[in-house]
């Protein structure tokens, strides 16, 4: 066992006795929304797996240790503390454990966390990936590389649609990651069922991808699976509208020099200010809806 890695006393019954488990990102905790609301969705999420048959694990870093698996207490303490909190992707790891703080863990910190438990189906709003302009800056985002090598599967609306679609698709190409769409041949984007992007297979059951995923795994394949799930349509924003409002915050995300692991929390809370918190509502609906289908899947697995 690692001896960083807590695994909370539900999760490890599941594990062991071969029961489906979700594991659950905690930066939607801290920089996704304000407190109560974010500590308040992070649980009813958690209900949402349950209530779908399977033992969610939500996962952060508490008091330095890895934690696979939330109480209350702890979803709690990481939503109070908000931004303060180190939102972690893989370099952050060893120094948030060395110092013993709190961390928020990314898309790739938690594919990290999750297949050290031996957790492999993981719920998700929308992945990372390659940032507009990156051809100049090299702004991509780490969640793409950990895809490439950790062997979870990632539950999700697409990518988030203030990122170049084109480009990330193109990267995960490169990196050998399967795109699969859940009852859709085109990408999603993230608030918006619909974008240019095609995936690369289209499944159409819960089953067929436990199936995909048991070969690629059993072939020793390894890396990780984007199922991409589209929002539920009567949450899906108009485009027009986020459009032009994510145009504005990456405008304004220029003008103010906000850069790096700053610019999604950056460009997620302006969207949402400009759309009048109709982004942010649709954000907390394809999850719950994301939790739902991996919560199938992991039962199929």
């Amino acid at each position: 066992m690692n001896q960083y890695l807590d695994i909370h006393p539900d999760v490890a019954a599941a594990i062991a006795a071969g029961k489906p488990v979700v594991a659950l990102e905690s930066t939607i905790i801290s920089h996704g929304m304000p407190w109560p609301q974010n500590a308040e969705t992070a649980k009813k999420v958690e209900q949402i797996i349950r209530d779908n048959g399977a033992v969610p694990a939500t996962i952060a870093i508490i008091d330095g240790r890895l934690k696979a698996g939330l109480s209350n207490e702890e979803i709690d303490t990481l939503a109070k503390a908000g931004l303060s909190v180190t939102k972690c992707s893989r370099r952050d790891l060893p120094f948030v454990i060395a110092q013993k703080q709190h961390g928020a863990t990314t898309v790739a910190a938690t594919m990290i966390i999750a297949a050290m438990a031996g957790i492999k189906v993981f719920a998700t709003g929308g992945i990372g990936g390659v940032h507009r302009g990156a051809q100049q800056t090299f702004d991509i985002s780490a969640d793409l590389q950990e895809l490439a090598k950790t062997s979870v599967a990632v539950v999700c609306a697409g990518a988030k649609s203030i990122l170049d679609l084109a480009l990330t698709r193109e990267y995960l190409e490169t990196q050998g990651v399967p795109v699969l769409g859940y009852k859709t041949d085109t990408l999603p984007a993230f608030y918006t069922r619909e974008s240019d992007q095609t995936v690369d297979y289209n499944l159409q059951s819960a089953n067929d991808i436990a199936n995909f995923l048991k070969a690629k795994w059993e072939m020793q394949l390894h890396g990780g699976v984007i199922i991409a799930n589209p929002i539920p349509e009567e949450f899906a924003m108009d485009k027009a509208a986020i459009d032009s409002a994510i145009n504005q915050a990456l405008a304004e995300m220029k003008e103010q020099g906000v850069a790096g692991k700053e610019s999604t929390p950056f460009l997620l809370a302006r969207v949402a200010e400009l759309t009048g918190g109709d982004s942010l509502a649709s954000n907390i609906q394809l999850v719950f809806n994301n939790a739902r289908l991996a919560a199938k899947i992991a039962i199929a697995l």
